[in-house]
């Protein structure tokens, strides 16, 4: 099932559906590809299917749960590692991060349904900002990152799109 923005509708509610959006066509993404296929880097760079799906759920950990004090699990790699939140290790598995993303999501979504939409948070780097502008941020990033992943499943399989027809 697609979420859909509504026509009329009121700001966090529209900003919400957005994000959903974008967050199912990146998990639609992964749909019908093997493990090899979810880990193989497609760029020079070597971004997978599966390294963004990771990151994802880091940005939604951090900027959601961190900026507004609250809980979230550690990150599951060092956070000095730069690149780490982008690359799955042997020992991680689809389901694994997966899973991964799902608690990030809604750990976010109970952060999104309890605070206001001019609530201020504390970025890690200092900066006061609203939630308004996290989700804005979160839907940019979502975005680009469900846009990557579109080509990168084109260059698998030939698949395109943002959702199941």
């Amino acid at each position: 099932m697609v979420t859909n923005v509504p026509f009329i509708g009121g700001e966090k509610e529209s900003l919400y559906a957005s994000l959903d959006r974008h967050r199912d066509a990146v998990l639609w993404k992964l749909d019908g590809l093997d493990d090899e296929q979810l880990r193989r880097p497609m760029t020079p760079s070597g971004t997978t299917l599966l390294g963004l799906v990771k990151h994802l759920a880091v940005v939604e950990y951090g900027w959601f749960c961190e900026t507004f004090g609250r809980e979230m699990e550690p990150f599951p790699f060092d956070p000095e590692d730069e690149g780490a939140d982008l690359r799955v290790e042997s020992h991680e598995s689809t389901a694994d991060v997966v899973d991964y993303y799902g608690r990030a999501r809604a750990a976010a979504d109970e952060v999104i349904g309890e605070v206001g939409i001019e609530e201020l948070g504390t970025a890690r780097f200092g900066a006061s900002m609203s939630l308004r502008w996290v989700l804005i941020h979160m839907i940019e990033e979502t975005a680009r990152h469900a846009g990557h992943m579109d080509i990168l499943r084109e260059l698998i399989d030939g698949a395109t799109g943002d959702h199941a027809v």
